[in-house]
């Protein structure tokens, strides 16, 4: 018998095995994880040049939200329609737009317009510029609990759309994004789809997010960096005493949370340093037991991916932090997932912060798999899968933090644990001295 045809049935066999051992090996783990998707494709969809596009929402302040969209019809007005009944508007708001070009690209209206006060926990539907159709939105609550939806570095393949998902099944109440957006990387209409593929979420919850690097997009002597990010996504950074848009804080229910910039200047001599001094000079530990901070590059990070990059931030920003009592940190940057314990200064402190990075919402750059061995002292759980986070922030006392990675479709819970409080553990009580000593430092 000709062994020919057999050896050709089989082999397809063993290739598959042979390649599902290497995978799983290179992997430091069990898991075997699905293969990369494709970059989505966003048809032309011709719409009216008045109609809302693009349509997200931020916090604005105390009680107020901020509602963000695009017309491509330049005098489309800035206005608002809001009420508490589907079709009934008992408020309407009146903003502001801009717009810029880039290059050979002109952006549409950008329109920014303030809704409030508005009452928490509460439904609103709305309308933007007196157009159709009618969007909804949540507002958070006032007081805990509250939950967070946490990915970073989403794009725009395969993975963000199973990201984006699954983040639509998990009941929060508004959206953590710890930079890098879009991955338009200064082709400006990827700018466009990245707003039509998050509006069905963004438009319904707070989307509060900080820049990476492929935010910056700048060109020497021709184009700044961030014009396209400042434009399109403006945070609270004016309502939280900041002079930029790239650093920011905000309050929720009982956190605090601070959003700082990794790519704008972070010394102890920089607006930014003496921004968050001031920022953390206000801080009050009843009203907010819980404090939060994000910024893109991690500091913790035991991947091979970006080793060192936030060492500088780190060494200038990491002591105040610490005196602050922070209690978590979120990043992204890396792509892949990681938790530490609590950790100052390179060891473990049970008064430092729990630093987490999740930045695999589902980028076209793919996965980072490469990590260090042994695993620091400090790394509790590590894995190179996309994914999404969600902190539950049930009361003064105890968080509740959970990653579900993307396993095929289905969001399957990976890492979780319950995190008390620097405010309950009485280290806000015992660095009180410190902070005030760096704060009053000139």
């Amino acid at each position: 018998m000709d062994p020919k045809p057999i050896i050709i049935l089989i082999l397809p066999i063993i290739l598959s095995l042979i390649a599902t051992a290497i995978v799983t090996a290179s992997a430091d783990s069990s898991y075997v994880r699905p293969l990369p998707r494709r970059t989505l494709q966003f048809p032309w969809n011709p719409k009216p040049s008045s109609n809302p596009q693009q349509v997200h929402i931020s916090l604005a302040g105390d009680k107020h939200m901020r509602v963000t969209w695009i017309t491509d019809d330049k005098s489309s007005p800035s206005k608002v329609e809001y009420g508490t009944s589907p079709g009934r508007y008992s408020s309407v708001a009146q903003g502001e737009s801009t717009s810029y070009s880039y290059l050979f690209y002109k952006s549409g209206q950008i329109h920014h317009t303030v809704i409030g006060p508005l009452q928490p926990g509460t439904v609103y539907f709305y309308r933007c510029g007196g157009q159709d159709p009618e969007f909804q939105l949540k507002t958070p609550p006032a007081q805990l609990p509250v939950t967070f939806a946490v990915a970073g570095d989403l794009g725009q393949t395969g993975w963000t759309k199973s990201t984006l998902d699954h983040i639509d099944q998990c009941k929060y109440d508004l959206h953590l994004l710890p930079g890098d957006l879009s991955y338009a990387d200064y082709i400006q209409h990827k700018w466009d789809t990245f707003g039509e593929l998050v509006q069905p979420l963004a438009s319904a919850r707070p989307w509060m997010v900080t820049q990476g690097n492929h935010e910056k997009e700048n060109i020497p002597l021709l184009k700044d960096a961030f014009q396209s990010y400042n434009a399109r996504w403006k945070m609270p950074y004016k309502e939280s005493g900041s002079g930029s848009n790239l650093y920011y804080s905000f309050e929720v229910a009982g956190v605090h949370v601070i959003m700082l910039g990794s790519y704008t200047d972070y010394d102890i001599y920089s607006d930014q340093y003496r921004w968050l001094k001031a920022d953390l000079s206000t801080v009050d530990r009843k009203r907010t037991p819980w404090l939060i901070v994000l910024f893109h590059v991690p500091w913790y990070n035991s991947n091979k991916a970006h080793q060192g990059e936030g060492d500088d931030m780190m060494a200038s920003m990491e002591p105040l932090l610490h005196a602050a009592s922070v209690d978590i940190v979120l990043a992204g940057h890396v792509h892949a997932y990681e938790r530490s314990n609590r950790v100052n200064n390179g060891k473990a402190d049970p008064c430092g912060a729990v630093h987490i990075t999740i930045g695999d919402g589902g980028n076209r750059e793919g996965l980072a798999h490469k990590y260090k061995i042994p695993s620091p002292e400090w790394s509790v759980f590590r894995e190179a899968s996309f994914g999404h986070g969600e902190l539950k922030v049930v009361n003064s006392t105890h968080a509740f933090w959970s990653w579900h990675r993307n396993d095929d479709d289905e969001p399957v819970k990976s890492d979780d644990v319950w995190i008390t409080s620097l405010v309950s553990s009485g280290c806000v009580a015992e660095k009180s001295h410190e902070l005030r000593k760096i704060l009053m430092a000139p």
